[in-house]
């Protein structure tokens, strides 16, 4: 671990039009390290050229320390023993900020309207806006979403379209759930994909035993299929039933 006396050399790129974001969190890296930084700023584009060129680097900032250069952000973070980020590795952490912030959202609503922090419209609340915010995920990039969604879905596979159809079917099913609007549409919607959407992440993960991505979360995600999704679309299967129960439907 590298003593708080040294000194550290940051070149880094700071033009009238651009400061590289790289060279902030690299500069806030080492002093809260500890270290003195001597701070370079190449300020053009013949400046940034040039040290790339003389140090043999393709890219900025880069660190030098004790006259050894020690290379970029990620580099310095290995230096000085923090963790690095895998962006290959398989992640929860979208997954558990979604449905943290929409559990508090779901509190927070239930207090303010009803004066409590956890009734049954909560949980309602927090399954619909979870679909909501499920879905908004999805629509960013439904290209990406329906390419992870072919891997596995029993009826996409059948019929391509629903790959697309699904993110603004699971949308519109939360958005309508959320203010408890056109339950003779969100009911089954809801049911509907829940049910197939459950049946195809068994079958692909529990009978066919195979290790995919979920699209649950959007397409650009590390979360493996399997519980994750499994328990997105039960919950959808859940909403419909308790709606279509409460209201008296059977």
């Amino acid at each position: 671990m590298t003593t708080n006396t040294q000194s550290a050399l940051l070149y880094r790129m700071m033009t009238a039009e651009h400061q590289c974001p790289y060279g902030l969190k690299t500069l806030h890296l080492l002093r809260q390290a500890g270290f003195d930084v001597e701070d370079h700023h190449l300020a053009s584009r013949e400046e940034i050229d040039s040290f790339k060129s003389e140090h043999e680097v393709e890219t900025t900032p880069q660190v030098f320390i004790d006259g050894r250069r020690i290379g970029g952000y990620e580099d310095v973070r290995k230096h000085l023993g923090k963790a690095v980020s895998d962006p290959d590795a398989t992640s929860y952490r979208p997954v558990i900020a979604l449905f943290s912030m929409t559990a508090l959202s779901a509190l927070a609503l239930n207090l303010g309207f009803n004066g409590s922090w956890l009734s049954v419209q909560a949980v309602e609340w927090f399954i619909a806006l979870s679909m909501v915010v499920l879905a908004l995920l999805k629509l960013q990039d439904v290209e990406s979403f329906s390419s992870m969604f072919l891997n596995y879905d029993l009826l996409a596979r059948r019929w391509v379209p629903y790959s697309y159809v699904y993110p603004y079917a699971e949308g519109l099913a939360g958005v309508l759930m959320v203010g408890g609007l056109l339950n003779w549409l969100s009911i089954p919607v809801a049911l509907f994909i829940g049910a197939v959407g459950a049946l195809s992440v068994v079958k692909a993960v529990y009978v066919d035993k195979r290790e995919i991505k979920c699209a649950c979360v959007g397409g650009a995600n590390n979360v493996p299929l399997g519980f994750v999704s499994l328990t997105e679309n039960l919950m959808m299967i859940g909403m419909a039933l308790w709606m279509w129960y409460s209201h008296g439907w059977f």
